[in-house]
């Protein structure tokens, strides 16, 4: 992926988590909200540069991230989530 985030944003990719019901039914993406959790790809410079923001979040992290932030791209049939760093909620550990 060639792609670099400018200033305070990050580029996310939305991991999709598979679910059953108790039954055993596997539900798919279609049939349930958006996820709200994803991995970090790549980070803005803002971020990077400054010494408060830096060791917060790194790439790789799994983060959960607010439900109608960022905007959405597809590169290469790959779905891809631009998002300003304040609307990252928590860092999954």
């Amino acid at each position: 992926m060639n792609l670099r985030p400018l200033g305070d944003k990050l580029v996310i990719k939305k991991v999709e988590i598979e679910e059953k019901t108790e039954s055993g039914i596997v539900l798919p993406s279609s049939a349930k909200e958006q996820p709200i959790f994803a991995e970090v790809l790549a980070i803005g410079n803002d971020i990077l540069n400054d010494e408060k923001k830096k060791d917060v979040i790194k790439v790789g992290d799994k983060v959960v991230f607010s439900k109608y932030g960022g905007t959405e791209i597809e590169i290469e049939k790959e779905k891809y989530t631009i998002i300003k760093l304040s609307d990252i909620l928590a860092v999954v550990e």
